[in-house]
């Protein structure tokens, strides 16, 4: 890719943010920014062995800790010298601990993502200007997908809980830094992501401790009891490759869907799980969203935007998800 020049990533210890430090340390000859947050989303145990792999010498990654709750301090902003791309994928993001404290998705989803487009207009204005800052959003803001219907970029947001409500405020403050500031911003709308390092609070690692433990796995379904939730999943390399993609070929103050190749419901994903852990499971049919509202049956997105300019997927779902419960299986850590 044509893509160069020193790129900064925020959310960097987290579970995106780490695969994406190694997909452009993989596939590019960047220098990258890493500003890093440890606490319950953020751990530098995901960073660790991805720079000790691929960037021994400490000669292309430099990394900086930084809670985007505040601004970034003038000091550092002069520190960082010439920046050409910026990936802000610095939130809160798990459904669950939205509802039982939204006040903190506000503030980290709005308000941190204020503060990296601050960050953003400093540069353009102290410095010879960025190139592309790019949100990390979510399919969640479009709301839940009627049978049938994948929602394309030119829908309106319909937020049903208080982290995709948050992030669709962050989608507004970066269209309007664009509109008012002239920031070159677009916008990444990414489906369910999956893949190594993931916290165990998400599904898929759920899944894999629940069936080497013989517990009862729980499955997200509509009210009869009879219909799985579904989801369309994608590998964080994907992503990845996605968002370096849209750095280079994006259109500014656009939205773009990164949906991957296939939608699946969450019985037959836990079913293929157990197959590739090789054992049996349990599960039971639950109905979350009359016991917690804001839980929603169904997200889709139409991903022709993306596919129309030329993007292609690297890695297929079958693939990936074999890769990630065979590594997680060797790495049983990451369950805890």
């Amino acid at each position: 890719m044509s893509v160069t020049g020193r790129i900064l990533i925020t959310g960097a210890a987290g579970f995106w943010g780490s695969h994406a430090i190694e997909h452009v340390l993989r596939t590019t000859d960047m220098e990258i920014v890493a500003f890093v947050r440890v606490g319950k989303v953020g751990t530098l145990e995901r960073l660790h062995p991805i720079l000790e792999k691929y960037d021994p010498g400490n000669k292309r990654v430099e990394v900086i800790w930084h809670d985007f709750l505040s601004p970034v301090p003038k000091f550092l902003l002069h520190k960082l010298g010439r920046i050409s791309w910026i990936i802000h994928a610095a939130a809160e993001t798990h459904v669950d601990r939205s509802i039982l404290n939204p006040a903190s998705f506000a503030r980290a989803n709005v308000m941190g993502t204020v503060h990296a487009l601050d960050m953003a207009r400093w540069m353009q204005d102290k410095s010879s200007g960025i190139d592309r800052f790019l949100l990390m959003s979510t399919d969640e803001v479009y709301g839940p997908a009627p049978d049938g219907v994948a929602f394309t970029e030119r829908d309106r947001h319909n937020a049903t809980n208080p982290y995709s409500a948050a992030k669709s405020g962050a989608e507004a403050i970066v269209n309007a830094y664009g509109n008012t500031y002239g920031l070159p911003v677009i916008i990444g709308n990414a489906m369910n992501l999956m893949g190594e390092r993931q916290d165990s609070e998400k599904f898929i690692p759920k899944v894999i401790k629940a069936v080497l433990d013989g517990t009862t796995i729980p499955i997200h379904s509509d009210k009869s009891l009879k219909r799985a939730g579904t989801r369309q999943y994608l590998h964080c390399r994907n992503a990845a490759a996605a968002f370096l993609f849209l750095l280079e070929h994006g259109e500014q103050r656009n939205a773009y869907n990164v949906c991957g190749d296939r939608e699946i419901d969450n019985l037959s994903l836990a079913q293929m799980i157990a197959r590739i852990v090789g054992k049996p499971f349990k599960y039971e049919m639950v109905d979350f969203h009359s016991s917690r509202p804001g839980h929603d049956l169904a997200y889709r997105l139409d991903g022709t935007k993306l596919y129309e300019m030329g993007f292609r997927y690297p890695v297929d779902f079958e693939t990936s998800l074999e890769r990630v419960v065979k590594w997680t299986l060797e790495h049983r850590e990451w369950l805890a």
